[in-house]
């Protein structure tokens, strides 16, 4: 999971998912601006965390 700004002043957070060595799935979450993308990274790896994802 990442976050990267655009041009427009918004920013996004791209996550990867699927199995190690296949293809995986790219999915892109637009947010209004760099803090709202980060706070959805932070409860997003919350959740993994309690799933045992490390």
């Amino acid at each position: 999971m990442v976050v990267h700004r655009d041009l427009f002043g918004g920013a996004s957070l791209i996550r990867e998912s699927g199995h190690i060595g296949r293809a995986g799935h790219l999915r892109i979450e637009h947010h209004q601006d760099e803090g709202a993308a980060v706070d959805a990274l932070a409860l997003l790896a919350a959740k993994k965390r309690e799933y045992g994802y490390q």
